[in-house]
């Protein structure tokens, strides 16, 4: 190392021998650098503990062309120490960056991805019942009803799941919020309403709702009166159409604005009549008729008012409320009408298989017609439900279980389908499984009635008696005949399993019924008398009872299986082999 006498300037290169500042000869200068590698002193001065900036005289030979540093160019190594001191500034803005950039590169992919989920298309809804606000509980049938045409005009949307009326309406007045019914649900979306009603006036307020971060979609509030009450439901279904960001080919918009009346009144009528029909009991269905029957009057062409007459007659012969010869062909007769009035409709086409199996026995034109309703509304759950039924019937246990599934899937909290699922695993002798099942399904509401029924003949053939009495005397309790409950629990602490089975044959039994030869049949069996076990059974052949389209894979009839009876019946019956 090298250093100017004159300017005291350090030179690191030992090959120069003049002073590159003024031209004085360069004298060596070792002993100026301290132990401390790269850190110069000069003169005796010592350093303080921060880095010093040395100022050193400089002048500038106005015969020297090229540009001279006046700074003290230090060695190349220095300690770690100097370079930590030195780099510090540097470092940090380094660290900054890498920060700043993925900051950056964090929040533009949040933009995208929140903007293409924001824009995405909503491929599945939940409606949920609308809230009734008008203080009149006897308005319930338009609450109710304007919910179920939404979710109606909805369905017909080949893109988008709608989560049909039995599943949303398990929620009314429960509080829920929109996280926990999007999770039950598996749903991205649900639409909530508030109704209310002032004479004349409307006004109906909506809200949809993502369920993840229970934000609010869109909302909006229509003010109409009841005379514009068709062009509200057309112009409602189109908005949530919108909104959900759906592009509707020319069919589907006028899917979704289609009234099917243009009497207002007529209207009001059909949705009272739904009201009754959902409630399930004789006195409702009777009541659902009527109201069906008014809309009519007022519109001879309506064809979702012979619709409902249609499904009022099917569960009023189905369901014991009047013979089958007196209820099927009406219902027969009113499907047929709503066809002609309208072929796209699926729900006739399942009425129409509904009756061709349970009262017709006929399986090939069941399944045709459960096939074309399915075609024409793949999201009608009821279709997939009564189809699995009629595969079950024959024996296509396979193809039953994906009909099944599908039917849940469409109606997660259905009753009736959730109930008739654990028939199914029963009638597959996965009797395990049939109890989780039932028990499921009285979870969802212990008030089920028919969910207590065969869930007693699944502990029957599981051999547990005691639970097998227990549970079809709650089945007598909850259809209000609270008589027959003591009756039989009487009657199995008394004389047990077979006393009891003697209670349900005896001929002045009150448990008899003349519409149950299926129940005294099986008890039959239970006795040990197969003759009158196959007299019950004919009995019921005649009378057309649809609980006979068990016939074939019963477990409580092996016993008969071998006899020449069993397969005659069968034959009779038009069973597939």
């Amino acid at each position: 190392m090298k250093r100017c006498p004159q300017c005291n300037r350090v030179e690191a290169d030992d090959a120069l021998a003049f002073c590159r500042a003024d031209g004085t000869a360069l004298v060596n200068d070792s002993g100026a650098i301290s132990g401390e590698a790269g850190t110069a002193k000069f003169g005796s001065g010592s350093l303080s503990s921060e880095i010093e900036t040395s100022v050193l005289p400089h002048r500038t030979d106005a015969s020297i062309n090229r540009p001279t540093a006046p700074t003290t160019v230090l060695h190349a190594t220095a300690t770690s120490n100097t370079t930590r001191e030195f780099t510090k500034p540097r470092s940090r803005g380094i660290v900054f960056g890498l920060i700043a950039l993925v900051i950056l590169g964090v929040a533009i992919g949040a933009y995208f991805y929140f903007s293409r989920k924001t824009t995405a298309a909503i491929q599945s809804i939940a409606v949920m019942p609308f809230v009734n606000a008008s203080g009149n509980a006897d308005l319930d049938y338009l609450s109710d009803g304007m919910t179920e045409t939404l979710i109606k005009s909805l369905s017909q949307l080949p893109n988008l799941n709608v989560k049909a009326r039995s599943t949303v309406f398990r929620y009314k007045g429960t509080g829920k919020d929109a996280k926990t019914i999007g999770k039950e649900l598996g749903v991205p979306a649900i639409l909530n309403g508030v109704m209310k009603q002032r004479g004349d006036q409307l006004t109906l307020s909506l809200e949809l709702m993502d369920t993840q971060t229970e934000n609010v979609i869109w909302t909006d509030q229509y003010d109409r009166k009841l005379s514009d009450l068709l062009t509200l439901q057309s112009e409602i279904a189109r908005d949530v159409s919108s909104k959900l960001k759906l592009k509707l080919s020319g069919v589907d918009a006028q899917k979704i604005a289609q009234t099917y009346t243009t009497n207002p009144e007529a209207y009001r009528f059909y949705l009272q009549g739904r009201f009754y029909w959902n409630k399930r009991e004789e006195k409702d269905f009777r009541k659902a008729v009527e109201y069906f029957n008014q809309a009519i009057a007022l519109d001879q062409n309506y064809a979702l008012a012979y619709a409902g007459l249609a499904d009022s007659y099917a569960l009023l012969a189905t369901f014991g409320f009047m013979p089958s010869a007196d209820g099927v062909p009406k219902a027969r007769e009113f499907a047929n009408r709503t066809l002609s009035l309208d072929a796209s409709m699926a729900e006739p086409h399942a009425t129409l298989a509904y009756v061709s199996l349970t009262y017709d026995y006929d399986f090939a034109a069941a399944e045709r017609e459960y096939k074309r309703a399915i075609e024409l509304n793949p999201n009608y759950a009821t279709a997939h439900q009564w189809y699995a039924e009629m595969l079950l019937n024959a024996g296509r246990f396979d193809e039953a279980a994906v009909e099944y599934r599908r039917a849940l899937e469409l109606e997660p909290l259905s009753l009736p389908i959730n109930w008739d699922y654990g028939r199914f695993l029963y009638m597959s002798r996965r009797y395990d499984e049939s109890l989780v099942q039932h028990k499921k399904t009285i979870d969802l509401d212990p008030g089920f009635a028919r969910a207590h029924r065969t869930l007693a003949e699944v502990y029957r053939v599981k051999g547990d008696y005691a639970n097998a009495v227990e549970e079809r005397a709650k089945f007598f309790d909850l259809i209000g005949q609270s008589q027959n409950a003591a009756l039989i629990r009487a009657t199995f602490k008394k004389d047990g399993w077979i006393g009891f089975e003697r209670l349900v044959t005896a001929e002045d039994s009150p448990l008899r019924d003349s519409n149950n030869n299926w129940v005294i049949a099986k008890a039959y069996v239970d006795l040990g008398d197969n003759d009158k076990a196959f007299a019950e059974l004919n009995k019921a052949y005649e009378v057309r009872l649809a609980s006979l389209c068990w016939l074939k894979i019963e477990p409580q009839l092996d016993p008969l299986r071998s006899d020449p009876r069993y397969q005659e019946l069968l034959n009779k019956m038009h069973f597939p082999q």
